[in-house]
């Protein structure tokens, strides 16, 4: 999965410290337009060095893999590219073309780019808001009120109908065969979580829940959450149509796997795949 960067490690520790610093491993992530600058040779991703922007240019620490620290780019600040390299790209683009740890940083990063941006004015009064200096927070210059990094939790579903598993692919975004998956709502326990999204999206009730693993997915802010799951009673599907396109149980060996190994569902669908009953 997209996190498994062994022996490579991710440090998100809150630090205080500048990119000169370590100026020889400091990487700038600059996003314009919800796409991020980086250089892709085969699968490989990279990121312009922070000594490449200006002295002036307004950075954060994010941070580190390995001994690496990264950046974020806030405001307007201008790379020197040198090679002639670099280019924007959308974090999708990024998911189909790479692999390794700079993807697993770029996901995020993203991550905390979104949430620095989308609160920039508190939520309370309106008033501007700025770093705190001893955890990673944002604070209100007006009234005081502490922001913190929104993580949304959401659930990866494998139902399992004996040989069988329910298949499912979206009706938009996403081309390739998936789970059902779904956010937790107030008040849900995650258990609750898969059972009501199992009913809403293909009308089957479930029993047996078992955690199977976890994942943060920077792309959409979440930490997903793996279960499996064995069919309780009638197994007709009633699919909702505005939700998905197509809802099967699928054998084991017909099942198709997503062209890349970065996600949770790509994971437990190969489990499934290749050692039945989980």
């Amino acid at each position: 999965m997209i996190q498994d960067i062994y022996p490579s490690r991710l440090d998100n520790s809150f630090r205080r410290v500048q990119p000169s610093d370590c100026p020889e491993k400091s990487f700038a992530v600059c996003f314009g337009d919800g796409r991020i600058l980086a250089d892709i040779s085969g699968s490989d991703v990279t990121f312009p060095r922070a000594s490449e922007l200006a002295e002036n240019t307004d950075m954060i620490y994010l941070f580190s893999v390995d001994d690496e620290a990264f950046f974020l780019v806030r405001g307007n600040g201008e790379i020197e590219i040198k090679n002639g390299s670099f280019a924007l790209y959308t974090i999708r683009e990024l998911r189909d073309k790479c692999s390794g740890k700079y993807l697993f940083a770029a996901f995020t990063a993203f991550h905390l780019a979104k949430w620095y941006e989308e609160n920039k004015f508190c939520g309370k009064c309106g008033g501007n808001t700025h770093c705190d200096d001893k955890e990673r927070a944002l604070v209100c210059e007006s009234c005081g009120n502490k922001v913190y990094p929104r993580i949304n939790p959401a659930v990866i579903v494998g139902v399992i109908n004996g040989g069988r598993i329910l298949i499912t692919r979206y009706r938009r975004g996403f081309a390739h065969n998936a789970l059902i998956a779904g956010f937790t709502e107030i008040g849900e326990t995650l258990e609750q979580t898969v059972q009501r999204e199992v009913m809403e999206e293909a009308g089957l009730h479930v029993k047996n829940i078992r955690y199977y693993k976890s994942q943060p997915w920077g792309m959409a802010s979440d930490l997903l959450v793996g279960f499996y799951c064995d069919v309780d009673g009638d197994d007709a599907i009633k699919m909702d149509e505005s939700e998905l396109k197509y809802a099967e149980w699928v054998s084991r060996e017909d099942i198709v796997l997503q062209p890349y190994e970065h996600s949770l569902t790509n994971e437990m669908m190969k489990l499934f795949k290749e050692n039945g009953n989980i």
